[in-house]
């Protein structure tokens, strides 16, 4: 979602490039560019402008280093401020007690009742937790029926009675936690199309009740700057220790991320970033302020390989990697490793440079890496490991025994030989990267 505004600054920083210092005067086509691709994605005016005069009274205060270019000073004084913006420093869950209760509060269509199975999910994977799924939604039956459903699709724990009394299910929630040994208590509550009394109260009934450890806001990005206004309303209420933002997968332009903070104070905790029930993640502002301004997310790709591959593994891959003795072999183990990431052009969005060289704009299409590993399992174990044998009359059975073409086989043999290159590269540090 922030592409378009990654996009928009990028543009406007490549005016300094060349420049042989920086000066108010060389700086000021820049400013105004960010300033309107701010404005334009969404975020709020007070933010904007204080967010370029800051920009703007930093980079006029420096002198440029020998080491640093003006527009290498100017993009690092832009991506501070990002991060600045976005809340400076990771903040985590709290963890004081087992069991950790959570409450998850928020809109009517926020996506609430499928970001509670999404959070348990990720406690469970990430943190080895054993959580239990809370439906207090008393009002909207397909509601419980709903975390019925992902807790059976996830096979997590639900608790839920067939009662108006939200205290008292809570109450019960966790005489049944301590029994049952659960580290986290999730609890999911009844939603608004907007906020009302009714609804605060029960809320506010809930809070004082209970010794809740989080109370997290889920937020639909695409609210806008409306979103403002709603996490002010339930914070003057319930105190929020943290909000998590849905929908980040989606076409909204986002500005909204760049002012909750700002604003509010209320730190960002997860971003929901796939309607799949592993589509959750930390928020790192840095992070984000690294795949805002294309220089990619290498520490969350990290993440994401080491839950899909094992350190000897990655160790093993890189060491023949750097010897150049990478095969086709050790290519189709790691292609499978890889599809347990999840989709591939999600993967490559985060590569520094991606959208400079393209990648942000493609489309992998799940038959094309089906195709992949047809032609490979169609190679005999020899020929994985020594492909410099396929000559036309093995290529002509490969592509028979996968029901490809012989140019299919032609065109994957010789990007895995340009992989083999860019890859050796890489590892023994003589390529630079495009940022």
């Amino acid at each position: 979602m922030f592409e378009y505004l990654g996009d928009r600054l990028s543009n406007a920083i490549k005016n300094i490039k060349g420049m042989g210092s920086i000066t108010e005067e060389n700086i000021s086509d820049a400013l105004r560019e960010i300033r309107m691709a701010l404005l334009e994605a969404d975020v709020n005016y007070t933010v904007v402008k204080e967010f370029i005069n800051k920009v703007k009274e930093d980079a006029l205060g420096e002198d440029v280093s020998k080491s640093l270019k003006p527009d290498e000073l100017f993009i690092k004084i832009c991506k501070d401020e990002l991060v600045s913006l976005l809340g400076g420093d990771y903040v985590s869950l709290e963890v004081n007690k087992k069991p950790t209760i959570i409450m998850l509060v928020g809109l009517q269509g926020s996506g609430k009742t499928t970001t509670v199975g999404k959070l348990a999910n990720f406690l469970r994977k990430k943190h080895s937790k054993k959580p239990l799924l809370v439906a207090c939604d008393i009002y909207r039956p397909a509601a419980i029926d709903q975390l019925k459903t992902i807790g059976k699709e996830l096979s997590i724990d639900v608790y839920s009675e067939d009662n108006k009394d939200v205290i008292k299910i809570i109450k019960n929630a966790k005489e049944f936690a301590n029994t049952n040994k659960n580290d986290y208590i999730i609890i999911d509550t009844a939603g608004r199309l907007q906020i009302d009394e009714e609804l605060m109260q029960e809320l506010e009934n809930i809070s004082k009740e209970i010794n809740l450890d989080e109370t997290l806001l889920v937020v639909d990005v695409m609210m806008g700057q409306d979103a403002i206004n709603v996490i002010n309303g339930f914070n003057s209420r319930l105190k929020l220790t943290g909000a998590i933002l849905t929908k980040l997968d989606g076409n909204t332009k986002g500005g909204v991320a760049l002012s909750i903070r700002h604003l509010t104070n209320i730190p960002i905790k997860f971003v929901g970033n796939s309607e799949k029930m592993d589509g959750i993640s930390e928020f790192y502002p840095e992070r984000m302020a690294n795949r805002i301004l294309d220089m990619g997310d290498i520490l969350s790709i990290a993440e994401k390989a080491a839950d899909a591959i094992s350190e000897e593994e990655a160790k093993d891959t890189a060491r023949k990697m750097k010897k150049g003795t990478f095969d086709l072999e050790d290519f189709l183990n790691t292609f499978k490793q890889i599809k347990k990431l999840g989709p591939l052009e999600n993967i490559l969005k985060m590569l520094p440079g991606a959208r400079k060289m393209g990648i942000n704009n493609i489309n992998i299409d799940p038959k094309d890496m089906a195709h992949v590993e047809a032609i490979i399992l169609s190679m005999t174990p020899y020929e994985r490991r020594h492909p410099e044998v396929l000559k036309a009359s093995r290529k002509q059975r490969i592509a028979k025994g996968s029901a490809r073409s012989v140019e299919e086989v032609n065109r994957l043999l010789k990007q895995f030989e340009e992989m083999k290159k860019m890859m050796k590269m890489v590892s023994n540090g003589n390529m630079k990267m495009p940022f």
